[in-house]
């Protein structure tokens, strides 16, 4: 039976999202696969981190292409980035909260392109009086991040409907960053 690599690593973020401590049987039983064919395709803990990060950040990257942030108005742009990364949402909010991927010298360059792309949309719409100016593009950035993995969590634990999420997530964000017009 052949291993589908991609469904491993989501079913493996999804879990390690809300059991950092799972061990790496749990992990291949949350995949439906043994262990023996875990490690074959994971030398260990690290290794998966590592792949779930090397994947994660290519299938971000790919989503914020196909949103294309830099297009349109602002709160439309918001809106497409939380579509194309709602079925990453699990892998996002893993890769967010994993210390060890933030740790040392050796951050992978991955984030610091998502972090730029996600931030430059926010500036621009600061710089365009859609979104407000006392909160940091990079405050904005990380409560994307966070709505995205709380999200995933609500879904997961059957707290909210999936269908709810997109709209959600891009309207308590948009609520919180908006500027007030004053009359």
């Amino acid at each position: 039976m052949s291993v589908d690599r991609t469904q491993v690593l989501h079913a493996a973020a999804a879990l390690l999202s809300r059991k950092a401590t799972a061990t790496m049987d749990e992990v291949a039983r949350a995949a439906g696969i043994g262990r023996a064919t875990l490690h074959r395709h994971f030398a260990g803990r690290d290794a998966l981190v590592r792949a779930l990060e090397e994947h994660g950040l290519q299938e971000i990257e790919a989503a914020l292409e196909r949103a294309a942030p830099e297009d349109g108005p602002e709160d439309e742009a918001v809106r497409r980035i939380v579509a194309e990364v709602e079925h990453l949402a699990p892998l996002l909010s893993f890769l967010v909260t994993e210390n060890q991927l933030f740790e040392g010298d050796g951050q992978n360059e991955g984030w610091a392109r998502i972090d730029d792309r996600v931030s430059a949309l926010f500036r621009r719409g600061q710089e365009n009086g859609v979104f407000r100016i006392d909160l940091t593009p990079a405050w904005l950035t990380e409560a994307f991040y966070g709505l995205v993995g709380s999200g995933a969590w609500a879904v997961q634990d059957g707290r909210v409907a999936a269908k709810d999420f997109q709209y959600m997530i891009a309207e308590l964000l948009l609520g919180g960053a908006r500027r007030s017009v004053e009359k």
